[in-house]
């Protein structure tokens, strides 16, 4: 399973709105089947194995990270090619949430007289599937806040200057980052200020480019900006508010998302909504402190990787989230420690929102 698991992590950010499902068939203890869901979600993981095992698949095993599938989409149900083969046992990670799906794949495999098991390294592959249980289950994309700080927890300092805050390694893992997410989503004062590409760079020609969102209620972004210039090679979203015209950037290549006004700005909660239904199920978020702070807000951060170097920029910094209005700790944000390592010279530390 753990096979299973690195196999189908090679199509993050790759799959959406389907899944990154690893497979592995297991015959007289040899590896015959491996196979991950393919770019666009089609074909499933279980697809490729099989056709990898081609006729040897009879009377072996499948571990698959998800359940698989059972109803009628672009393809056939799963279900029916593990029959079809001739599979004597399935292995599953995790339970498929999909109300098309949950258990009643499970059920249809036992009623064909297959071996089923369930549960095996559950917890990593829920976190694999995150995403996709996220669209599901809270009807918004996983969404990963990324922020980059000195030690004393400053972004840039008191004229601005932020370039370069941490090392070389640092940055490259952020294109890996963006690599592994369906999308990057900063606001409109980023673009003002650091005019960037959002793009992945130095993982060769073949990577995944991630669709660029920009949160930007008036529409007001520089219609010279990469962002805007790259757009009909690298998708570019832009979330505004309803009331705002959007026919002047229509020609860009740029795409509109229509979302609710609140407080002056872009209801959040609708913007997450309206992404998770045009597909996007895990968003990597770069924007500035005052993004970071109206996303915590509003609960909808559900991992924080956090990338601090070894600096001491001072008060009159730029504070790496904008106030919170929080009085009392209780009330302050609160998150659990998955990892922390270091980095070149800089200490990364992933956080999962506590429960």
């Amino acid at each position: 399973m753990r096979l299973a698991l690195s196999l189908g992590a090679r199509g993050a950010g790759r799959t959406w709105p389907n899944p990154f499902v690893g497979c592995v068939i297991v015959k007289n203890s040899l590896v015959i089947g491996r196979g991950y869901t393919q770019q666009g979600g089609r074909p499933h993981a279980e697809t490729v194995a099989l056709q990898q095992a081609s006729n040897d698949a009879e009377n072996s095993t499948v571990y698959v990270t998800l359940e698989p599938c059972a109803h009628t989409g672009k393809t056939p149900p799963c279900v029916n090619n593990l029959i079809k083969a001739g599979i004597k046992r399935v292995v599953i990670a995790a339970i498929d949430p999909d109300h098309r799906v949950s258990g009643k794949g499970i059920q249809i495999l036992k009623n064909a007289g297959i071996e089923v098991s369930v549960g095996i390294l559950k917890e990593e592959a829920e976190k694999a599937h995150a995403g996709f249980f996220s669209i599901l289950n809270k009807k918004r994309p996983f969404l990963s806040l990324k922020i980059a700080t000195s030690i004393d927890g400053r972004i840039a300092t008191q004229t601005g200057n932020s370039k370069w805050l941490t090392g070389a390694e640092s940055r490259q893992f952020v294109h890996y980052l963006r690599a592994t997410h369906d999308a990057v989503l900063v606001g409109r004062g980023t673009v003002e200020a650091d005019n960037p590409s959002l793009n992945v760079r130095g993982f060769g020609r073949a990577v995944n480019q991630p669709v660029r969102i920009v949160m930007d209620s008036n529409l007001k972004i520089d219609t010279k900006s990469n962002l805007i210039n790259s757009a009909k090679e690298i998708p570019l979203w832009i979330c505004h508010a309803k009331e705002s015209e959007f026919s002047k950037l229509s020609k860009t290549g740029a795409m509109s998302i229509a979302c609710k006004h609140k407080n002056g700005g872009i209801d959040l909660q609708d913007a997450m909504e309206n992404l998770a239904k045009n597909g996007l199920t895990r968003i990597l978020c770069e924007g500035g402190g005052k993004l970071a702070a109206s996303l915590l807000n509003e609960n909808l951060v559900d991992e924080l990787i956090v990338m601090q170097a070894g600096l001491v920029i001072g008060k009159e910094g730029t504070a790496a989230v904008s106030g919170l209005g929080i009085d009392a700790l209780v009330d302050a944000p609160n998150f659990d420690m998955l990892e922390t390592k270091r980095i070149g010279n800089d200490v990364l530390s992933i956080w999962s929102r506590a429960t």
